[in-house]
């Protein structure tokens, strides 16, 4: 049996083989468990995302919601990647973000990440935040989302942005507010974090 691939593996453990789900995780153990230990340099909690993710597969497999592609190894790993995200977050404290003016008429929208050394944990979910507001962001208005990737990802003043899009800073410092007001409405209605403390 242990000759068998993956796919062949889960569909004689879907049938009731349970030595098949063994083997598999004998395959890819070392891989996995490497992976998460990659991110979060702590046996224990490697341990327990790895546990963790095992028991994700196992559920999802017996539920009949595992789409057979072969690609078995990817999709764990990802569900690993998604519980190793998980597991940062209920460690961080979280803070919603701010559509209010700080200092010099800016944002407190990018100060989510706390300033320091960065470390693989910091760096996973700062990954996981930039993908998230990217999705979001093709869910605004065109002005707003213009000003917000002007500011978020070319790191341009509100004076700049003013320029660029051809309106006073005040429109410019408008359309930022209501970009966050709309996003913070979107966080909430999606049930998302998008920022750490």
């Amino acid at each position: 049996m242990k000759s068998l691939k993956d796919s062949q593996l889960i569909h004689h453990y879907i049938n009731g083989n349970e030595s098949a789900l063994s083997i598999l995780i004998d395959r890819h153990q070392q891989r996995i468990y490497s992976f998460i230990y990659s991110k979060v340099f702590d046996h224990a909690v490697a341990d327990d995302v790895f546990q963790e993710t095992f028991v994700k597969v196992i559920v999802t497999i017996k539920e009949g919601r595992y789409n057979e592609e072969g690609k078995f190894l990817p999709w764990v790993l990802r569900i690993a990647y998604n519980l190793t995200i998980d597991h940062f977050r209920s460690k961080s404290k979280f803070k919603v973000i701010s559509e209010n003016q700080g200092k010099d008429d800016e944002f407190s929208i990018f100060d989510f990440i706390q300033s320091g050394e960065d470390n693989a944990e910091m760096n996973m979910i700062q990954e996981q935040i930039f993908d998230d507001l990217k999705k979001l962001l093709h869910l605004l208005p065109a002005e707003q989302k213009e000003v917000l990737e002007l500011r978020l990802y070319k790191n341009y003043s509100f004076k700049e942005i003013a320029e660029e899009t051809d309106v006073s800073i005040n429109t410019a410092l408008g359309r930022m507010r209501y970009a966050l007001i709309n996003l913070r409405k979107m966080i909430e209605e999606k049930n998302m974090i998008l920022t750490i403390k």
